[in-house]
């Protein structure tokens, strides 16, 4: 298996093959500057420039490099993340620089173009790494950090059910406490039903082995400012009692990637010191189909008092929030965090409104918002904001409890699913909610098919400016 950190380099004058990037508008200039043969070398390749467009063009010039490589780039004074993570899935095992200026953010697309999930191939790919170069030393370390980030997003989504249930999500959480000198405790049993009623009942139905769990990790400096991240820990969804098609079903795996990208963050918090008093909490648990299975029509006693019918077992993932979300609020030794971000699979209404690329966010203050989609905007991890509308509360009435689980109007899915979770946040306490899709039905360059990481780079920048 390639060695991540080893993609990218610092450029201490290493014999590389150059990269030349050009677009449409400055490739009629640049041909000038080859010789004959390479424009037809060029031509026989159809190069023409436009993005991810790539060529290898013959170079008799350089005899310990007889080669070198031009690629389309819609700006090259603008980098984005991915104009060059095609090359770094397509080209030969070798080092690389590019001529003529720095590659930016680039690096990150550079590192996860050379993501391969090989845990179930009886014959990995043996390929050599694609090595790039680089003068700006210090972006090395934070473009590998946040590769790393999204792999392990990548991995723990890509990762079948049968391998990666509550207990395995439980294993990477007390790693990643080992790793940072973080403390963990883990509820489950007859304590996670008194503490945690919502997550004890929408796990029980699960197998001995998959049985539900509340996760929790503290780290960092009491005197820095709390912050707490939530990831909603479904590591399989049947549906429940109200039980999915098949076609449903064969991604359900994904629907514990809210719980892989607050991991993801919480590493990337830790790893790189950020002055916060981290809380992570995972609620972990497989929504089975069992003789103990709870009901449509069931009422549910939550960790904040609140009793809630259910009108949909499907409707699962917001039940575990809840307690997740009120148990973030109570804080510690009376101090609430300063934020609380969660993440989630939440709703196919997000991605009908949205499709698969963005994920759609909901926050209850609109710096809080600005900023979000602002660090998206510069990460190339963009999200939308949708609305907390208070008319849309009254979908969620229920005749004989506090709150229903479940609308049946079919409008405003991912809206009325937030509003449910804004009802277990205290009031006035600063919000955010990603309702993400953590997969990538469709892969692109730096972000091949299957499980991946979405806001996540978004969340990241903006903890940074806040509290970097």
């Amino acid at each position: 298996m390639t060695d991540r950190n080893a993609l990218i380099q610092p450029d201490k004058g290493q014999d590389a093959f150059a990269i030349h990037l050009v677009n449409k508008a400055g490739l009629p200039e640049w041909l000038k500057t080859l010789s004959a043969p390479q424009r037809a070398a060029l031509a026989a390749q159809k190069f023409e420039g436009g993005g991810y467009d790539y060529a290898i063009v013959p170079d008799g010039a350089d005899a310990k490099n007889a080669w070198f490589v031009v690629s389309g780039v819609a700006n090259p004074e603008k980098l984005s993340s991915w104009c060059l993570a095609k090359l770094a899935e397509v080209l030969p095992a070798g080092t690389y620089r590019r001529v003529g200026g720095e590659t930016g953010p680039a690096l990150l697309g550079w590192a996860t173009g050379q993501y391969r999930f090989e845990r179930y191939r009886s014959e990995p790919e043996t390929q050599g790494p694609r090595i790039l170069l680089t003068g700006e030393v210090k972006a090395i370390a934070p473009a590998l950090a946040e590769a790393a980030a999204t792999a392990w997003v990548r991995d723990l989504v890509n990762t079948p059910a049968e391998d990666m249930g509550p207990a395995e999500l439980e294993a990477a959480a007390e790693g990643l406490a080992k790793a940072h000198s973080a403390q963990l405790r883990v509820t489950r049993g007859d304590a996670l039903e008194r503490e945690f009623p919502m997550v004890h009942m929408v796990g029980r139905a699960a197998a001995r082995g998959h049985a539900p769990r509340m996760i929790e990790l503290e780290w960092g400096n009491a005197k820095h400012p709390r912050i707490a991240i939530i990831g909603k820990g479904v590591c399989f969804d049947s549906g429940g009692l109200d039980i999915k098609p098949s076609s449903g079903m064969l991604l359900m795996k994904k629907d514990m990637g809210g719980g892989a990208h607050a991991l993801a963050l919480a590493k990337l918090i830790m790893a790189s010191g950020l002055k916060v008093r981290l809380h992570l909490l995972v609620p972990a648990v497989e929504n089975s189909v069992a003789g103990n299975a709870f009901r449509p029509g069931d009422v549910l006693r939550s960790r904040a008092g609140i009793n809630v019918e259910i009108g949909n077992t499907d409707a699962e993932g917001r039940l575990v929030l809840g307690d997740a979300l009120t148990r973030a609020g109570e804080g510690a030794a009376g101090i609430g965090p300063d934020l609380i971000l969660d993440f989630a699979t939440l709703t196919g209404a997000a991605r009908s409104a949205l499709g698969p690329d963005l994920p759609a966010l909901f926050a209850r203050r609109d710096e809080t918002a600005v900023a979000l989609l602002a660090a998206g905007t510069e990460t190339d991890d963009p999200c939308w904001r949708l609305p907390l509308w208070d008319g849309y509360r009254e979908y969620l009435k229920s005749d004989i409890a506090d709150i229903n689980n479940s609308h049946t109007n079919g409008f405003a899915g991912a809206s009325v699913a937030a509003l449910f979770l804004d009802k277990f946040v205290p009031e006035g306490m600063d919000w955010a909610h990603f309702d993400t899709f953590a997969w990538r039905p469709a892969a692109k360059p730096g972000r091949p098919k299957g499980g991946d990481a979405l806001g996540l780079r978004a969340s990241w920048r903006m903890l940074q400016s806040r509290y970097g």
